[in-house]
């Protein structure tokens, strides 16, 4: 095998939230673009990390993520996503934590 190969099995996926990658033991899973309960069983889900997927569903209802946030590019842009973001991704690809702020208003 050549070593191309052997660094392209290692190499850890990335959240495609963060940007950051998530190492094999690094809790994390995955979340469906558009919530099960409102029909999104068996549709494309994301590998997250833990923290990121938290806090999704610790800003944003089922409804508003079947209606308005069903794609990462969507999720990115949401305001308190974003500010999330800009705090996590210097983070180490390890770090998880409760989930930061308060949770969304019901």
């Amino acid at each position: 095998m050549t070593a191309r190969k052997d660094q392209e099995r290692t190499e850890a996926p990335l959240c495609p939230l963060c940007g950051r990658p998530i190492p094999e033991g690094v809790k994390a899973s995955a979340h469906h673009l558009v919530p099960k309960l409102i029909g999104g069983k068996g549709g494309p889900t994301v590998l997250l990390h833990q923290i990121c997927h938290d806090q999704i569903h610790a800003t944003l209802t089922e409804a508003e993520l079947a209606r308005d946030y069903n794609t990462v590019a969507a999720l990115r842009a949401h305001p308190r996503l974003a500010k999330f973001i800009r705090w996590v991704s210097r983070r180490p690809p390890e770090f998880n934590s409760k989930t930061p702020g308060p949770r969304r208003r019901r």
